[in-house]
């Protein structure tokens, strides 16, 4: 019986083009399992059961009678783009400063750093929610929430996607944020304890929930899908694509609002003020010799994206294709990252893997590098283990400093613009590369023929998450 099992099971594997990973995933098995039972031919305890359940729900796939009528899994592409950055307000704005090499680190306006060594930050210059939403609506929402809000907008225009009582329902958003109800939650307290707790201002409550941005998203433009947030540091928005595209993959939704947010709150930046985790001297350098500390910074940043047929009936204009992603959870020591890089060389060979890629087959890396001492040379020796030291490197957040959630939502948007303008973007500030970090890094913007691009993004506290884009073929 067991061998039966498994000779179904390889079949479905091979019908939908899955790897051993993405089955392991879709079956909720741990993938050394399938390995060992491919060698055995059996199937013990209760998996067996699971395996039974699993085939039987796939029914249509794995018997040979309905073969025929198969076809393999959806694709997803990225149709809109909606961004606020330290660099400015829109995708336009933040293209031409990812590509002529601007650093959106200022002086920090929003609060006070008399006191403070770390004096900079990267600021969303000029943000008035007013002249993006309209005056109505806004009052309770917190600097968070109206970030994305304005985000999606800004989306769903570039993809031209009317949201409407037809497609609502058909319409999920996921949303990656760690600290975007942080202030929130500091301000509701505080309140509390120096008014008294009968003085609190009850709208203002919602705002202190972790998945508040998210649900205000779908509340502001009538959106009815799944609606989920992830808080993974820095690798929600990459868990957050990994979620969202297997919606797409299996068919569930058509259209997905995939995104991340992070505000610039004083709460957040003293947070890693104390952590010893900003730099001193007020500047992003990631993999440079003297780096001394990440730069903390805000951004909000959607996108839509739709399975491939849709968007092609609809004839949206396609900014790129998610061939794959990868992650590992690696918990060496909290808030430290393992010095050997093993969730970091597993997310990227992960990610390989299930885009059918060999090292070989990527353009062009944009590194998770923020300026810290250790992380840098750590994601620098996983990549030359990799991806030897040919393949260029770059490091956007020289830019845009540290966005913690929304760090890999930005390295997707560049990303996107380097495929369509055939260009690598330089990674800015260095003036004396680590030797340590031996890789092939970019420092001045070069032009080069793009195909597929991979992103990371790395946290310090266990998360490791790569991700693949790629020209629509």
């Amino acid at each position: 019986m067991s061998k039966e099992l498994i000779k179904q099971l390889e079949q479905y594997r091979k019908k939908m083009d899955l790897t051993y990973d993405a089955l392991s995933k879709e079956l909720g098995v741990p993938s050394n399992y399938l390995f060992r039972w491919k060698k055995s031919h059996r199937i013990i305890g209760i998996y067996k059961k699971i395996v039974e359940d699993f085939l039987k729900e796939k029914a249509e796939v794995t018997c040979s009678v309905s073969s025929s009528s198969f076809s393999p899994k959806a694709r997803a592409v990225i149709t809109g783009v909606g961004i606020l950055s330290p660099l400015g307000i829109g995708y336009e704005v933040f293209s031409k400063g990812i590509q002529g090499g601007i650093s959106g680190v200022k002086d920090i306006t929003l609060f006070d750093t008399k006191d403070l060594l770390a004096k900079q930050g990267g600021e969303i210059p000029g943000f008035e929610p007013k002249e993006i939403l309209g005056k109505e609506g806004l009052l309770d929402l917190n600097r968070a929430t109206k970030l994305l809000l304005c985000a999606t907008q800004f989306a769903l225009k570039d993809s031209k996607i009317v949201v409407s009582e037809e497609n609502a329902s058909h319409i999920s958003v996921v949303i990656g944020t760690t600290f975007g109800s942080l202030h929130s939650i500091s301000s509701f307290n505080r309140d509390a304890y120096v008014e008294g707790p009968k003085y609190v201002n009850p709208s203002r409550f919602p705002n202190t929930v972790g998945n508040s941005p998210a649900s205000r998203l779908a509340i502001k433009f009538r959106i009815q899908g799944p609606n989920t947030t992830i808080s993974t540091s820095m690798c929600a928005f990459s868990d957050a694509l990994d979620y969202g595209i297997d919606f797409i993959h299996l068919n569930r939704v058509k259209t997905m609002l995939i995104g991340a947010v992070e505000d610039f709150s004083i709460q957040t930046f003293l947070g890693f003020y104390k952590l010893d985790q900003l730099s001193s001297k007020n500047i992003s350098r990631p993999f440079d010799k003297e780096r001394d500390g990440l730069i903390f910074s805000e951004a909000a940043v959607v996108f839509c994206v739709e399975e491939y047929e849709t968007a092609q009936k609809r004839k949206a204009s396609i900014h790129a294709e998610i061939l794959s992603t990868g992650s590992s959870f690696d918990p060496k020591r909290f808030y430290r990252y393992n010095p050997q890089g093993v969730g970091m060389i597993k997310a990227m060979e992960r990610a390989l893997d299930n885009a059918r890629l060999k090292p070989q087959d990527i353009d062009c890396i944009f590194s998770n590098a923020n300026s810290t001492l250790e992380a840098d040379v750590i994601e620098a020796r996983a990549i030359e283990k990799i991806f030897g030291r040919q393949t260029p490197v770059t490091a956007i957040k020289s830019m845009t400093g540290e966005t913690y959630s929304a760090s890999g939502a930005l390295a997707l948007a560049a990303a996107i613009d380097a495929l369509k303008e055939q260009y690598i973007p330089a990674t800015i500030n260095i003036k004396n590369k680590d030797s340590e970090c031996r890789i092939n890094l970019v420092t001045k913007k070069m032009k080069k023929k793009l195909e597929r691009i991979l992103i990371n993004t790395f946290s310090p506290d266990g998360s490791n998450a790569s991700f693949i884009i790629g020209k629509v073929k």
